[in-house]
């Protein structure tokens, strides 16, 4: 596992001193970034390779929101690669060891000069450990996320400079934030799920369908003739 040690931030907090679940997500992000940082496989060895990691789904769950000045530890581990698939579980942890936040990922190599996924190879793993890792303890839930039938349209929303990344798209993390303004005012989000479909790029229009499920919300965000993410938001229970 690699980790690092961390203390939330008032920038990073909600309105209620809560680390924002957009701050969880970022935390996650940097956590994989840096591991691939350590390792000489960052984001200038992707480049000058013509490769990057494009996010396919999240599963978080949130056993309980850190706190504003709390010492967090942040962890990942790829647990598999599979032709072109990597899998990545993350935790968020107080001091005493206890699990804020538990994560799944899957990624897809991607070829940026072909314009398609490619084969994972060792070389493009080396250093991560054991590729068959042990899979963090919680209840998985499939990749595919069910669009229902019935929803409703929200305001659309132009892709701007501040949502892109270096790869040019919209940031994984923004898609959430975007979808979350159509949330109801005291939702308070327990587990969510993120299914990417199509990378959005700056002046693209999205417009979010929002759909009631027993669960949650499902917020689909989506062009005239794609969906760019799907968000499923699960609440919080009591």
């Amino acid at each position: 596992m690699y980790t690092f040690d961390s203390r939330v931030r008032y920038s990073e907090t909600d309105e209620n001193g809560n680390l924002s679940v957009t701050g969880i997500i970022n935390y996650l992000q940097d956590c994989s970034t840096f591991q691939s940082e350590s390792l000489g496989l960052g984001v200038e060895y992707l480049n000058h390779h013509n490769r990057a990691w494009w996010l396919s789904s999240w599963q978080i769950i949130i056993d309980r929101y850190p706190r504003l000045g709390e010492k967090i530890v942040i962890g990942t581990w790829p647990y598999d690669f599979k032709g072109i698939y990597g899998y990545r579980n993350f935790t968020i942890q107080d001091t005493s060891g206890n699990y804020l936040v538990r994560a799944n990922s899957i990624w897809f190599f991607f070829d940026t000069a072909a314009g398609r996924p490619v084969k994972v190879t060792e070389d493009d793993v080396r250093g991560y450990g054991d590729p068959h890792a042990e899979r963090l303890n919680m209840d998985y839930a499939p990749r595919k996320i069910e669009i229902p039938q019935t929803f409703v349209n929200g305001n659309s929303v132009q892709v701007c400079k501040h949502h892109i990344d270096t790869n040019h798209h919209v940031n994984n993390a923004q898609y959430v934030e975007i979808a979350r303004e159509f949330l109801p005012e005291n939702f308070r989000i327990r587990e969510l799920r993120i299914e990417y479909k199509k990378a959005a790029v700056l002046g693209n229009v999205m417009m979010p369908r929002i759909s009631e499920t027993d669960e949650g919300y499902v917020v689909s965000l989506c062009g005239e003739d794609e969906i760019f993410a799907v968000v499923w938001f699960g609440a919080q229970k009591g």
